[in-house]
This record gives structure tokens, sequence and C-alpha cells, in this order.
């Protein structure tokens, strides 16, 4: 009977039969988790659509206009995404919450369980769907990334890296680019002089460290964010979808 009704194997414990329900919490968790990540997701897109930092832009398909501020577009999907999450994670906590307080065996209050657990899976599949169309449609502004990414201070650990390289221990070389950093100039500003008064280990060759492109090729570790491995993960993954 087991095989033809498509189970995998005859439940030891008849009690547990009627009564548990761990796969349905395990289900929950796991669309609460998804929703979780569309929600970060949709935070840094979100934020980033915002002029102060004007990295991306949502097109019309997927936001809408203000009703009071004709200048306004509201990145709606995404922001109707992040909200959801709220109601994934509140789903996994009713039925645990219902759960807790029931004895053994079946119990008329599982059937509370059908509709968190029917509403978190359409949830979800609706989130996912929208997401898979929002993100090809979404205008990324590379000159304004580009030019964000070149605050010099952003490559103030690549510099005490450059000391470390020159045989300073890092312990000494985190305090002494922690001192130039604090002298409140920009580190690429900072003259031959003054970097060889913070440390003799400093050469004309520092100069170079503030270079955004290098330094990102100098990210080459496993897992690190290199052009190159950017381009390794992406094909992996490519490769794992259609997999699948």
């Amino acid at each position: 009977m087991a095989r033809q009704l498509g189970f995998s194997r005859v439940s030891q414990n008849s009690l547990d039969a009627v009564g548990d329900r761990d796969f349905v919490c395990e289900l929950l968790f796991c669309l609460a988790m998804i929703g979780m990540h569309l929600s970060r997701l949709s935070e840094d897109w979100i934020s980033w659509s915002t002029s102060e930092f004007g990295f991306v832009e949502f097109s019309d398909a997927f936001s809408t206009g203000s009703s009071l501020m004709p200048q306004k577009k509201n990145p709606d999907m995404a922001e109707r995404t992040r909200g959801k999450s709220g109601r994934l994670i509140g789903n996994l906590v009713s039925l645990l919450t219902m759960l807790k307080g029931l004895p053994s065996s079946y119990n008329r209050g599982l059937q509370e369980g059908k509709e968190p657990l029917f509403d978190s899976v359409d949830t979800v599949s609706a989130a996912l769907e929208v997401f898979a169309a929002m993100l090809p449609e979404l205008v990324v502004h590379r000159e304004r990334m580009e030019s964000a990414a070149r605050d010099p201070q952003l490559l103030a650990t690549d510099l005490a890296e450059y000391l470390v390289r020159k045989g300073v221990p890092f312990r000494d070389a985190h305090a002494i680019v922690g001192k130039l950093t604090a002298s409140g100039k920009p580190l690429n500003a900072l003259s031959d002089d003054e970097y060889r008064a913070a440390s003799d280990a400093f050469g004309p060759d520092v100069h170079e460290i503030f270079d955004i492109r290098t330094a990102l090729h100098r990210r080459a570790a496993t897992g690190a964010p290199s052009p190159e491995n950017i381009k390794r993960q992406m094909a992996r993954w490519g490769e794992l979808l259609v997999r699948e």
C-alpha cells in the first residue's frame, strides 16, 4: 500500500503517522528562508535605486508612481517582496505556536496548518516569478557605481596588505594605515614623503594600490570577488540551473 501511494517507507509510529507535521514546519522554514534572502536582495536594490546611490533604476513595469510627488518612482515590486518576508516568517511561527500546545496523535487543530502552508507556497512562487522577470529589466548605471568605488579609503586594507608583502607584520601595518587614514587626507593624495614618514616599507609603487580594477584582480583566492572568480561562479550557476 505504501508503494502504491508513493510513500518512500512505512511509518514506524502510528501516533506520528497522524500527528506529525514536522515536514510542514521544515517546508515553511525553507520558504521563510527564501523570503528572507529575497527581502535582503530587495533592500539592496531599493537602496541602490535611491538618488543617494543612483546605481540602478527599475523599469516602469516593476515600479509605480507616487500619488503625491510627480517625480517619484517607487520600486513597488521589490518593496512588496521585502514586505512579504514578514508574512512568510509569521506563517512558520504560527504553525510552530499551534503545534507546541497540542498533545500527541491527531487533533483537529492540525487543520490550521494548511492555510499557512498554502499561503507560503503561493507567496514564494509569486515572489520568485516577479524577481525572475524584474532583474533582467534593471538598468545598471555602471559609471555611477564605478565612481563610488573609486573612493581611495576603500582600499585601506589593500594598503595594509602592501606593507605585509614588504615584510611588515599585519598588526603593525594595520596601525600604520590607521594613522594615515586618521589624517583626513585621501590616501591616494598623500605624498611619497608622507608615506615614508609613516613607514620605511613604503616605496614609489605604493600609488599603484589605488586602481580599483587592479585591486579586484588581486582578490583571486577561492570565493573572493575577482572578475575571474565572478565569471566562473556565473558559469557554474548557469550550468546548475540548466541541469535542474
